[in-house]
């Protein structure tokens, strides 16, 4: 073959080779920064942790949610089944309940050291916060024991 059949490609003008030297170092720094990504272990693990951190707290606020949904539609159904005596007995005994905690809170408050009192008063907000859970659960437990009493009086 004479030199005259030769192709473009076969005889590259020093522009052509420039632009492929500058394609070929484009690309390998691509390829350089995906293997530096790759190799970031430290990295990889922040994101990771991150992507865990917002998924398990999404999945406690989806289980705190049913929790109060369930725990406001037990309460529901055990006010409609529970006889009007049984629910005056517990708004009694809720009252004796509330006004003995607060006769204790008050003692413990005057004869207790500082830091206890730091403590109890932030359990006592936490409780203010679920304070629909725990109201339900307290008049379940009224109910069951009341229930339980008054069979114990049939036998």
């Amino acid at each position: 073959m004479s030199d005259t059949h030769r192709t473009d490609n076969e005889n590259p003008t020093p522009e052509d080779l420039r632009r492929q030297v500058e394609q070929t170092r484009d690309e390998l720094g691509m390829t350089v920064e995906a293997l530096a990504a790759k190799a970031d272990i430290k990295a990889q693990a922040k994101e990771r942790t991150a992507a865990v951190k917002q998924q398990t707290a999404e999945k406690a606020a989806l289980a705190t949610g049913q929790v109060r949904d369930k725990a406001a539609q037990v309460a529901q159904k055990l006010r409609e089944r529970t006889p009007d005596p049984v629910l005056e007995k517990t708004a009694q005994a809720a009252a004796q309940v509330r006004e003995s905690a607060a006769k204790a809170g008050q003692y413990a408050a005057d004869k207790a050291p500082e830091p206890l009192r730091e403590t109890a008063g932030q359990a006592a907000t936490a409780a203010r916060a679920n304070r629909t859970p725990l109201l339900a659960a307290g008049a379940l437990i009224a109910a069951v024991l009341l229930v339980r009493r008054s069979r114990g009086h049939r036998r």
